[in-house]
């Protein structure tokens, strides 16, 4: 009442000595300034949340997955063999993330240790058509998908009379097919289990409580996951769903909801020419499909090739051959598609970049280090790498106002320069 008061008092007119009019007083009202527009809410990410995320090499058998995985981790890890199911148990390697900014921050600083970013990557055996219900030691190998949080496919489209097909004969399009459709059979499985589950103990559910209607709105999400696999026939990351959705879908660890990449694997001869009789039905399917996920074609002949070469004989041959290696843009793509960025951490000791999740606040971004830091996080000390090399040194970005004090609402930004403070 009183600020109503002294606003009429304040608008009184001395020359006149009347009060003010209903009209005037609706005027005052027009001239407050607009509220401000809620914020739009943040969309969720599908996926664990989490910053320890690993891709899995998925296809069906020999189509040069393991070859991939051993020419991407430097390594002779994955089992390569003219047969059928050469792999079993999934192998594991970290794989290094090309990064121009690490590089620069390492020639600036000069640091005793230099520890770049890593996408954890996992050779996964090949699946079969029926591996949803068994076939193949299906099961087993679906689980290793599941365990994983996007899928780099690999697709073959080579012709080798010396490499067997496990379906007789080179078709991509139907190789995608049956990955795609054991994917969403096995998909469908849990969702069934889950849903009768869930109605065995919603029966008896009253409409009241607020706990009640929670596991209503819960079991109906799960249902409209069950009709995008069903009847939309659609995998479910490429369904719309809203944040409180996606908390549900979540849960359910579905094999469709993870990111896919497709590399498509073509003969040394075709990757230099940029010409396969398969790649143009090969991406008509991914639109028709899976329709926004990205089609990679490379060569694992030419990577093999490569790999034992020198960093100068390797560019002399890419040179020779007008053609580049793939395996740092695969490694990025890899990277993108599970929403990771990285932040760094600078000094004449040690100069790292930190794998963290898009989004991600400063405490839990300095978790990553030490969960002390989250747990006594006080701010961060941040600057952009560009301030950096624009600059050229911490001392300038300071100078130049661009060093900032963040708090704990303070959302990461791809390629920040941190330094933590943390209480005792």
């Amino acid at each position: 009442m009183l600020y109503r008061f002294l606003r009429i008092n304040l608008s009184f007119s001395p020359l006149s000595h009347k009060p003010f009019s209903t009209s005037s007083i609706l005027l005052a009202k027009k001239k407050m300034p607009p509220k401000k527009a809620a914020a739009p809410e943040k969309k969720a990410l599908l996926g664990r949340p989490s910053n320890n995320l690993k891709i899995g090499i998925v296809g069906v058998p020999n189509v040069g997955k393991s070859s991939f995985f051993n020419v991407l981790s430097d390594t002779d890890l994955g089992k390569a063999a003219n047969f059928p199911y050469a792999t079993i148990n999934p192998e594991e390697a970290r794989i290094p993330v090309p990064d121009v900014r690490f590089d620069w921050l390492c020639e600036t600083y000069k640091p005793a240790s230099r520890v770049p970013a890593h996408l954890t990557c996992i050779d996964i055996a090949g699946l079969t058509a029926g591996a949803s219900t068994g076939a193949g030691l299906g099961n087993a190998f679906l689980s290793h998908v599941r365990a994983v949080d996007g899928i780099f496919q690999v697709v073959r489209a080579f012709d080798d009379a010396e490499v067997i097909h496990v379906e007789g004969d080179v078709d991509p399009c139907r190789d995608m097919e049956i990955i795609q459709t054991e994917l969403r059979l096995k998909d469908i499985e849990w969702v069934e289990k889950t849903i009768d589950n869930m109605k065995k103990t919603t029966r008896s559910l009253g409409s009241n409580s607020l706990a009640d209607k929670a596991k209503k709105e819960e079991l109906a999400i799960v249902e409209k996951v069950y009709k995008v696999l069903t009847v939309d026939q659609k995998d479910v990351r490429k369904a719309e769903w809203n944040n409180k959705e996606i908390d549900v879908v979540n849960t359910l660890q579905l094999l469709t909801a993870k990111p896919v990449t497709y590399l498509v694997n073509l003969s040394e001869r075709d990757f230099i020419r940029k010409k396969n009789k398969w790649l143009p039905k090969i991406k008509a399917w991914i639109d028709a499909n899976n329709s926004g996920d990205l089609l990679i074609p490379f060569s694992v002949a030419l990577e093999q090739r490569l790999a034992p070469l020198s960093p100068e004989e390797k560019a002399d041959e890419e040179k020779a051959i007008g053609a580049t290696s793939s395996l740092a843009k695969i490694t990025h793509a890899g990277y993108n598609s599970l929403d990771l960025i990285r932040y760094f951490t600078c000094g004449p000791d040690e100069v790292r970049a930190w794998t963290i999740r898009r989004g991600t606040k400063a405490p839990q971004a300095a978790g990553v280090i030490h969960t002390d830091f989250e747990n006594k996080f006080v701010c961060g000390e941040i600057m952009a790498y560009e301030d950096l090399k624009e600059h050229g040194s911490e001392a300038a970005v300071k100078a130049a106002g661009k060093l900032r004090q963040q708090g704990k609402p303070y959302e990461m930004v791809d390629g920040d320069i941190a330094y933590w403070k943390s209480g005792a």
